[in-house]
């Protein structure tokens, strides 16, 4: 029974244990420590990333950056880290629309933020796209508007 259910949880198994016993998802094998790269991503402020819940099971994520075209600043960066977190663990959840505040998606990164991560051992993309696998929320429909 237990097997069975590791095998067709949608959220890795790997990132609910992490999750319940509070460990990193992270490894410094990847060339980077997390807590240095929240420090550093906490020197840029602004915008938000909100998340709301429908009772139907979908999320709506909203990137809230207007001023800079919502580009993503580095608190925007660590909190959709927790938005997806919230959402893995979210078991009603069947979908997500992400969209951007007045009318605009996104510009990007906060090239500023991007620049104070990357070194040339390692870049940001590598400690960022590398670092959460599985299918998780990437399994489920997702629609950009």
């Amino acid at each position: 029974m237990a097997r069975h259910v590791l095998k067709t949880s949608p959220i890795p198994m790997k990132t609910k244990l992490l999750h319940q016993i509070g460990l990193s998802l992270y490894s410094t094998s990847h060339g980077f420590h997390e807590e240095e790269v929240k420090r550093k991503l906490e020197q840029f402020p602004g915008g938000s990333i909100d998340l709301q819940k429908e009772d139907s099971g979908i999320g709506i994520l909203t990137l809230n950056n207007p001023s800079k075209m919502n580009a993503f600043s580095g608190v925007m960066m660590l909190q959709l880290l927790e938005k997806v977190i919230e959402l893995e663990n979210w078991t009603e959840g069947k979908g997500l629309i992400v969209h951007g505040a007045k009318n605009t998606f996104s510009s990007g990164s906060d090239l500023n933020a991007v620049k104070a991560l990357g070194t040339p051992e390692t870049s940001f993309n590598k400690c960022c796209t590398s670092s959460r696998s599985g299918p998780g929320w990437r399994s489920r429909g997702y629609h950009s508007m």
